[in-house]
C-alpha cells in the first residue's frame, strides 16, 4: 500500500512493521481505487484519487503569501480571542494551522498529521474557541489526552486564550476543566452539577468514570478532539473506552471530530476505517504535513557504540561535553519479570548515578509512570519552569512541549520508529527549532541494525561518536 501525502515527491511504502493502529485492520482496500485530493493556493480542491468508501481529501503546503492567524480566523474566531493569541505571540501561522485552519473553522472533520510541535493544539483549540456559545453553560467541546502531563498543558493553553485582555472586563468568558487522571473527581462531580464549563479537556479513564456516572453530559457537545491518536489506538486499556466515547456517547451528525498526532501509520487505511466505523464523516480531511521529512531539519542523530556496564559513564561523559541547556534522557520501561524480582527499575540506578556523578548545573528530576501523581506534577511543573535534566521513560514523549530542551539521550533504545520519532520530538520544537539540537543513543553492537532500521524508516542519518575520541 501507498500514502499519497498530495506532494508530487512523496510516495512512501507504509510500513505494517510499525501499525497496529487500526482496530478492523483484516480487510483490504478495493484496489486501484485510492483517492487523493491536493490543496492547492487558495484552498481550492483539485481532484487526484481518493479511497470510493471514503472521500476524505489530503493537503499540501502551497507556495503562496502567508496570511496571520487573525486574517486567516477573522469573522469566525471571537476578537479577544485573537487578541489574546498575539498577546501571547500567536500571530503567523505554522504550515499545518495555515493548512488546517481553514479547513476546521468551515467545520469539516479533520485528520491533523504533521510532525510533533508543529502546532496542531493550537489549531484544534482556535477552533474549541470560535465554536462554544460563551453564555452557554454545558459541555461543548471535549479534548482527549493519552496523558495527564498533556491534559495540563493543553488546559493551561486553553485557559490562556481564553482569559480576556483588559478592555474586555466584564465580557463573559467560557471555563476549562481538566478532568484527568489522579485528580479529585469528587470536587468536578459537583462542579460540573453547580456549572458545567465550557470545555472539558480529559483523559479517557476518568472521563468514562463520569460518563458512566452520569456527572458528565454530552448532549450539548459541539466539537470532539482525540489528541495523540495513534497512541490511544494503540493502547490496549483505553482503545475499548475510546471507540465508545466516539460511537455511543455521542454521534457524528451532531459534533465536529479532529483526531491529532504526529505519527498515523497506514494512514490512508486509518482515514478509512475512521468513515467505516462512524468515527468521522464521510467528507473528513487528513491535512498531513511534512510527510517527507517526518521530524525537523536541524536535529543532528548521534549514537555510540558501548557496553551495557560502560553506559552510565558513557552518559555521565556525554552529558559533561554537550552541555545542554535542559535535557531528557529516555528509559525503558521496568519488565514484568523485573519487577516480580523485585529488582528496582533503571530510573532509580541512573538517578542515583547521575546525582552522584554529573557535575553540570542541572538538576536531575525523575519521571515515570509508576509514580504518584502528585509527584508527577511537580517534576513537570519543575521542567517547564526551568532548565533541568530529566530522566524518564516514554511518558514524557508524547506532548510535552519543552522549547527549552536541547538535547535528548536514548539511555535505552526505543521500541519502534514510531517512539524514535516522538522521543526525538521533544527538542527543536517551535519557537527555538532554529537551535540546533541533538538525540544521542547510547546501542551495543548488536542494537546498531535496529537503529539502522529506524533511520530507513524516518528518513534521517545517524552520525557515529567512537567512544575512543570522546575519553581522550
Amino acid at each position: 500500500m501507498v500514502c499519497f501525502c498530495g506532494a508530487p515527491a512523496c510516495a512512501v511504502p507504509c510500513r505494517p512493521s510499525i501499525s497496529n493502529i487500526l482496530l478492523s485492520s483484516s480487510r483490504s482496500l478495493s484496489p486501484g481505487l485510492s483517492n487523493d485530493v491536493s490543496l492547492a493556493s487558495p484552498f481550492l480542491f483539485s481532484p487526484l484519487s481518493a479511497l470510493r468508501a471514503s472521500p476524505a481529501l489530503s493537503c499540501r503546503a502551497h507556495t503562496a503569501a502567508t496570511p496571520t492567524i487573525r486574517e486567516i480566523c477573522s469573522g469566525s474566531v471571537p476578537e479577544h480571542i485573537l487578541q489574546r493569541a498575539e498577546e501571547i505571540g500567536y500571530v503567523f501561522p505554522t504550515a499545518v494551522q495555515h493548512q488546517s485552519l481553514p479547513l476546521l473553522l468551515s467545520g469539516r472533520d479533520c485528520v491533523l498529521h504533521a510532525q510533533t510541535g508543529s502546532g496542531k493544539t493550537l489549531a484544534y483549540l482556535l477552533l474549541v474557541l470560535s465554536a462554544i456559545d460563551f453564555h452557554r453553560s454545558a459541555v461543548q467541546a471535549l479534548i482527549v489526552v493519552p496523558t495527564r502531563e498533556l491534559g495540563m498543558q493543553v488546559a493551561k493553553v486553553a485557559r490562556a486564550l481564553a482569559a480576556m485582555p483588559k478592555e474586555y472586563e466584564g465580557t463573559r468568558t467560557c471555563t476549562v476543566m481538566a478532568l484527568l487522571d489522579g485528580g479529585m473527581l469528587k470536587r468536578h462531580r459537583c462542579w460540573l452539577k453547580a456549572e458545567p464549563p465550557q470545555i472539558v479537556v480529559a483523559t479517557i479513564g476518568s472521563l468514562c468514570q463520569m460518563l458512566e456516572k452520569h456527572s458528565l453530559k454530552l448532549e450539548a457537545m459541539r466539537v470532539l478532539v482525540i489528541d495523540e491518536v495513534d497512541f490511544m489506538f494503540n493502547t490496549s486499556k483505553q482503545v475499548h473506552l475510546l471507540r465508545k466515547l466516539l460511537t455511543s456517547y455521542s454521534t457524528i451528525s451532531s459534533r465536529q471530530t479532529i483526531l491529532a498526532s504526529a505519527t498515523i501509520p497506514q494512514h490512508n487505511r486509518f482515514v478509512h476505517d475512521c468513515v467505516q466505523q462512524k468515527w468521522t464523516k464521510n467528507d473528513v480531511v487528513h491535512v498531513h504535513v511534512n510527510p517527507v521529512e517526518p521530524m525537523p531539519s536541524n536535529l543532528c542523530h548521534k549514537f555510540v557504540i558501548c557496553s551495557k556496564k560502560e553506559r552510565l559513564q558513557t552518559l555521565v561523559y556525554l552529558l559533561q561535553k554537550d552541555t545542554p541547556k535542559s535535557g531528557i534522557v529516555f528509559v525503558s520501561e521496568q519488565s514484568e519479570k523485573s519487577k516480580k524480582l523485585g529488582q528496582p527499575p533503571s530510573t532509580t540506578s541512573i538517578i542515583e548515578f547521575l546525582r552522584a556523578s554529573y557535575t553540570g548545573c542541572l538538576e536531575v528530576i525523575l519521571l515515570e509512570e509508576e509514580m504518584n501523581f502528585n509527584a508527577r506534577a511537580t517534576s513537570f511543573s519543575e521542567l517547564r519552569e526551568r532548565g533541568c535534566l530529566l530522566v524518564s521513560t516514554d511518558i514524557a514523549s508524547r506532548g510535552f512541549d519543552l522549547p527549552q530542551t536541547t538535547h535528548i539521550y536514548n539511555f535505552d533504545l526505543p521500541r519502534s520508529a514510531v517512539d524514535y520519532l516522538h522521543r526525538a520530538g521533544r527538542t527543536g520544537r517551535i519557537p527555538f527549532s532554529k537551535d540546533k539540537c541533538s538525540v544521542t543513543s547510547l546501542i551495543t553492537k548488536e542494537e546498531r541494525f535496529v537503529l539502522q532500521r529506524f533511520e530507513n524508516e524516518l528518513m534521517f542519518q545517524c552520525e557515529e561518536l567512537v567512544l575512543e575520541s570522546l575519553t581522550n
